[in-house]
């Protein structure tokens, strides 16, 4: 998703202390309020404007469960069973209805400031499109084209973020002067239709004018194939229930997703694209695939290991790692719920009638379990202790005082996300300044896309095929479908897609626009909005359920809360995922743990409310947000979205699925 770092470096942060001052881009750029006509006479200069787009949209992806351009925060994420916290959007005892309540994403009034707003992103974009064939016209063509073909794709990518967020938006395809009395840019909403006709159109631009791979210099730009694996997202979040009342009736818009997804898989697949990897040790290690080629990454955001402010660092390793594995927080811990949410090892569900017991719950699981979490008495190493192992557990003395394994933390849950975690980062900066990449958009991605549609369509035996080639590709035995069985219809078939994005995407930004599109929530619905697809897909609601924490806790009662009773008796225990005798190990820490843990409930719940435990309530008026009190004021043309108040208390009435 970002230019390459050490590129960002040489070709535009370095400007700003050994170019001319002439060429100091930010500079420039803050002194003008916009853009002038010098970014347009020498390439490098151009090269500088394209490069701050880049900058602008990505600076703050610094985590792969952070999600919309601009801002990325994880706060999307954390509403659904991926992490524990109740947030507003999920919180029983709060009701969001009013243009004062609604998200602040769509920005404030457009002004001659730099601010960083969507429609300021745009307007760039747009700008750049506009004049470099005019005012750049003595720059080379073909560096000119694959220019804008960056900006058409980045202007497609903030249109649909505005669309995901708030469903129909104003469409600016041209640089408007900002005027309060200028009926000519006092542009309505545009239907929903319509902003996704504009961002194929910008996607199909993009793909015209990029090219199918840069040279190593340039790699992590945007792509022929990026953009058409985009249009390929678009198009069946159009066809999601979310914006299709006729998803059930109608097979135009699913026939047309999958003709993207399909035509995006060719084309990745003639430039040097596809699954990475044939084992699931190879699954885990694509991810540390940094700066340099790596066949799943369609599009990814490259980071940095550089302590400069303007450095764009990966925070997921410092934010996941423990105590005692050398971090500076209790990690991430995992809810109940997605710990129980893996396949075992033979690609079936994880039921008691399947041999899933959900306290030994690592025992025979998918192979990707065990390279997502990590948990008591496996091996979780760094640069300074290779062999390191994860130990989290509570336990009481007689006074009723708790001890904990992990560094006196309070751990929350038996086991924690590590996907994505690198085995050889250094401690010695508390894995502050990573330089992990994150990829944005994986090729395993655009397999489920295509198997979605598939699946919608009724095509139940290629959505078995594409499932398949996930399964394969992490050593799942081919038997019983690998394990999923029989699709029995299309709704059966979409649950299975659903149901393997949840694994193999899992925390990596992806759950919530799921949930979102399909409306998962409950089957409850906006007056004059079509849902109840969880009951057509025979699923339970995510409303009144909750993400569930639990300590592991040593059974007996401990002789002092700061000695731990385990220290000699664990010294022998490893499980280590890349071991060939990993199965005995998995065994002996079975054993381990029915002799030594019991589970018992935490004295705060995971999901609570002022400390009191709490079920997930998220309204249907949520699932596309409200326009806030600044722009319904700036732009009283402006509807307010159903389900919503606008600025003077009138309910909204601008419905997304027209």
């Amino acid at each position: 998703m970002k230019t390459p770092f050490k590129y960002i470096t040489l070709s535009l942060l370095l400007a700003l202390g050994t170019a001319s001052c002439s060429d100091d881009f930010l500079k420039d750029k803050q002194a003008y309020g916009l853009y002038d006509d010098t970014f347009y006479q020498t390439q490098e200069r151009a090269q500088a404007y394209v490069d701050n787009q880049y900058y602008d949209f990505y600076n703050s992806y610094k985590s792969p469960t952070a999600t919309v351009i601009g801002s990325y925060t994880d706060t999307n994420s954390k509403l659904t069973e991926e992490l524990g916290g109740t947030q507003d959007y999920i919180n029983p005892n709060k009701t969001l209805l009013n243009a004062a309540e609604a998200s602040t994403y769509y920005g404030a009034k457009l002004t001659t400031s730099i601010n960083n707003y969507p429609y300021n992103r745009i307007r760039e974009c747009t700008a750049f499109i506009e004049e470099v064939d005019v005012k750049g016209s003595n720059l080379d063509k073909t560096f000119r084209d694959r220019a804008k073909g960056q900006m058409y794709y980045m202007r497609a990518m903030q249109y649909f973020d505005l669309m995901r967020v708030y469903g129909g938006v104003p469409i600016v395809t041209t640089v408007q002067n900002a005027s309060a009395d200028d009926p000519s840019i006092q542009l309505p909403r545009a239907k929903v239709s319509e902003v996704v006709d504009q961002i194929v159109k910008d996607l199909d631009m993009a793909a015209s004018l990029l090219p199918g791979n840069w040279d190593s210099a340039n790699y992590g730009r945007f792509t022929k194939g990026a953009a058409m694996a985009q249009k390929s997202r678009v198009l069946l979040t159009f066809a999601s229930p979310l914006f299709n009342k006729s998803w059930d009736g109608s097979n135009e818009r699913w026939e047309a997703a999958l003709k993207a997804g399909l035509e995006a898989e060719a084309q990745l697949t003639a430039d040097g694209y596809g699954l990475y990897g044939s084992s699931a040790k190879q699954w885990e290690s694509m991810f540390l695939i940094d700066n340099v080629f790596c066949s799943e990454a369609i599009a990814v955001q490259l980071c940095g290991t550089s302590t400069l402010s303007t450095g764009i660092n990966n925070s997921w390793e410092k934010g996941i790692r423990l105590l005692s594995l050398g971090g500076t927080g209790g990690g991430t811990p995992a809810p109940k719920e997605m710990i129980d949410l893996f396949p075992m090892k033979d690609g079936k569900r994880p039921t008691a009638a399947n041999g899933y017991n959900d306290f030994t719950f690592f025992v025979d699981r998918d192979p990707r379990f065990y390279r997502t979490f990590a948990f008591s008495g496996v091996k979780w190493g760094y640069k300074e202790t290779p062999d390191a192992v994860l130990w989290a557990y509570r336990w009481v003395d007689g006074s009723n005082k708790a001890g904990f394994a992990d560094s006196n933390t309070a751990v929350s849950s038996p086991a924690f996300v590590r996907k994505m975690s690198n085995s050889a980062a250094s401690k010695e900066t508390n894995f502050q300044y990573s330089g992990t990449d994150i990829m944005e958009y994986r090729y395993a991605e655009l397999l489920l896309n295509i198997a979605e549609c598939y699946a919608a369509l009724g095509q139940t035996n290629n959505t078995l095929a594409y499932l398949g080639r996930i399964r394969n590709r992490v050593g799942i035995p081919a038997a019983n479908n690998y394990g999923i069985g029989t699709l029995s219809d299309k709704y059966a078939a979409i649950e299975a897609v659903l149901y393997e994005r949840r694994v193999e995407l899992a925390y990596e930004g992806k759950r919530f626009w799921d949930v979102q599109r399909w409306m998962l929530y409950d089957n409850e619905a906006l007056a004059g909005v079509t849902g109840g697809t969880v009951s057509k897909l025979h699923l339970t609601p995510i409303n009144g359920t909750k993400r569930t924490g639990n300590f592991l806790q040593y059974k007996n009662t401990a002789e002092s809360s700061t000695k731990d009773p385990l220290s000699a008796d664990r010294a022998g225990i490893m499980a280590d995922p890349d071991a060939t005798n990993f199965q005995a190990q998995l065994t002996a820490l079975a054993n381990f743990y029915n002799t030594n843990f019991t589970r018992t409930e935490l004295i705060t719940p995971m999901d609570n409310y002022n400390g009191a435990a709490v079920n997930i309530k998220f309204n249907p008026n949520y699932y596309i947000n409200g326009l806030a009190t600044a722009p319904l004021t700036a732009n009283p043309w402006l509807l307010q979205t159903i389900g919503w108040n606008d600025n003077f208390g009138a309910q909204g009435t601008f419905n997304y699925q027209e």
